[in-house]
């Protein structure tokens, strides 16, 4: 009897009821933009990351984020050679460098011909990179002054002059801080709210374009362990070999809980996890980029709470004669509660379909405009369902109280 009675009461109203649930599909919305965005910023950041093949990765113990660096001796990358447990060792050269696009004058939707865009060199002898089109093209990026372009950049960099000229065969070319470069291949990343564009291209290249860099000042050092190799105990071996601290407990970070002149702080080691969770520390507590895609989450869940409050306190107090008349006929507080709670579930549920497509729409929409890696997973919208629910009832929770208020008596 309780779910028609609260069906019955919702639906009187049609208007009522459609304006219930366009605000709590607004609030939806919001939602899932905000966690949408907030993730896509994580997975963006660490695209790179995770298509690095290694066991273990060294990196200056100031470092923060994979767009700015620090840098620290290739020396001692190599010491870690000496242990027989490590197959390889590959420096990591990582910058940002102004890329002038092949299209100037600048296209309608561009104000200069000149954008910053991520760039990665390391030696092509050895694949580092877990892209089945960068490894085609590792011969290619041997030869001086070619690299690899991503051809999901953003379009200010020329993209789509560059994916139609390459495609018809022809050369082309573009100036990386201001030194000409050949595109050689292609391959696909993504953008990040780091970096718009990403190449790849060899170290020698990589040096070529940043003739300020040295060569024995690396940005990431790469290390892969033999099959059967406890990545632990090698990473044990690794800090008193390169007599280096311990990270600090619990956190991501590499400088030492108690620094010591006797120690060298000039490196410190990851997992490749840790590696990647590095990057998403940073991003999530660093920057207020998180705290704002959190704020705004809330703000979402609080505007569905008031949406739906005004809805059913205004259909509380419509009701509030029958309501008591079926106190007065023996009904508990406990069932009209209950019955409150259902028309609270109900809203809940016809408001997140719309929103749920609409997100879904928004999302590709983003998807094709920022080439973000946004879209919508099973995880995030049992979230936000989950928010959804927990929104009405706590909007019928205060609702009620009106309820539990009526007197017979006093109504008649």
């Amino acid at each position: 009897m309780g779910i028609p009675l609260a069906w019955l009461q919702l639906s009187r109203e049609r208007i009522r009821l459609l304006v219930a649930l366009a605000g709590i599909t607004f609030a939806d919305v919001l939602m899932f933009v905000q966690l949408g965005f907030r993730d896509a910023l994580f997975e963006a950041a660490v695209l790179v990351h995770r298509k690095l093949r290694a066991d273990l990765v060294l990196i200056n113990p100031q470092s923060q984020a994979f767009f700015a660096m620090q840098r620290f001796p290739r020396r001692r990358l190599y010491q870690a050679l000496s242990l027989p447990e490590v197959a390889r060792v590959t420096p990591l050269y990582v910058d940002l460098m102004p890329w002038k696009s092949p299209v100037c004058p600048p296209t309608p939707t561009a104000t200069s011909c000149t954008r910053s865009i991520l760039v990665l060199g390391f030696d092509p002898a050895v694949s580092v990179l877990d892209f089945p089109e960068v490894e085609a093209n590792l011969d290619r990026i041997r030869q001086a002054d070619v690299v690899l372009f991503d051809r999901i950049s953003r379009k200010e960099f020329g993209t789509e002059f560059i994916l139609r000229e390459f495609a018809a065969g022809r050369r082309v070319q573009a100036e990386v801080n201001r030194r000409r470069v050949t595109v050689g291949g292609l391959f696909e990343l993504g953008a990040s709210f780091s970096a718009d564009g990403n190449v790849i291209t060899s170290d020698l290249n990589f040096l070529r374009m940043f003739p300020g860099r040295q060569a024995s000042q690396i940005d990431v050092g790469l290390i892969t362990l033999k099959p059967g190799a406890d990545v632990e105990q090698v990473r044990a071996k690794l800090r008193q070999l390169l007599n280096t601290e311990l990270k600090i407990p619990g956190q991501f970070l590499c400088q030492g809980a108690t620094p010591s002149p006797a120690k060298a702080n000039d490196v410190c080691i990851l997992t490749h996890d840790e590696f990647v969770e590095l990057e998403r520390h940073y991003w999530a507590t660093g920057t207020a980029i998180g705290f704002i895609f959190g704020l705004g989450t809330v703000m979402g869940f609080v505007v569905g709470i008031v949406v739906v409050y005004q809805i059913l306190y205004t259909d509380v107090s419509d009701h509030l004669a029958e309501y008591a008349t079926l106190k007065a006929m023996g009904y508990t507080d406990g069932y009209l509660l209950m019955v409150v709670f259902q028309e609270a579930m109900i809203l809940a549920v016809l408001g997140f379909i719309p929103g749920f497509l609409v997100s879904h729409g928004l999302y590709g929409l983003t998807q094709a405009v920022t080439r973000l890696p946004i879209g919508m997973t099973w995880g995030r919208a049992i979230t936000v369902f989950t928010m959804t629910v927990v929104m009405c009832f706590v909007a019928g929770a205060i609702s009620v109280r009106r309820l539990q208020a009526a007197d017979p008596a006093d109504i008649f």
